[in-house]
């Protein structure tokens, strides 16, 4: 079974940092790009950022210079990392891959279960 795994939520003060991980497990052959999203309570679900496999990034303009999205490929994970956290920034992080490829060559999108994390003093 293929599966996303997020870690690394919790509560942290305004100002302070996070590094969230995705790591995909099962049989996988290949994650082409991969994204975090979050939802914060009583909103929709927002793109945060994405990455290619050849790691070019792209940021939604809320989080721009602020957060940084890293992957390495040999481990199957997907990082994010959060710095100068914000109270607006408390959400459920989730980690997306829209397409990746398994051993049987089918294509899969498949989602992360989320982590929590609040910003707070």
């Amino acid at each position: 079974q293929v599966q996303l795994v997020e870690s690394g939520g919790g509560l942290v003060q305004p100002g302070g940092s996070l590094r969230l991980s995705c790591a995909a497990s099962g049989s996988i052959l290949s994650i082409y790009d991969m994204g975090w999203y979050r939802q914060a309570p009583g909103k929709q679900r927002e793109l945060v950022g994405t990455i290619t496999s050849g790691g070019e990034t792209n940021y939604a303009d809320s989080v721009k210079g602020r957060f940084t999205i890293s992957r390495d490929n040999a481990k199957k994970t997907v990082y994010l990392q959060m710095n100068s956290l914000k109270p607006e920034d408390t959400a459920v992080y989730y980690c997306n891959a829209p397409r990746l490829l398994t051993t049987s060559y089918r294509y899969l999108g498949v989602w992360g279960q989320g982590t929590l994390v609040t910003v707070s003093s």
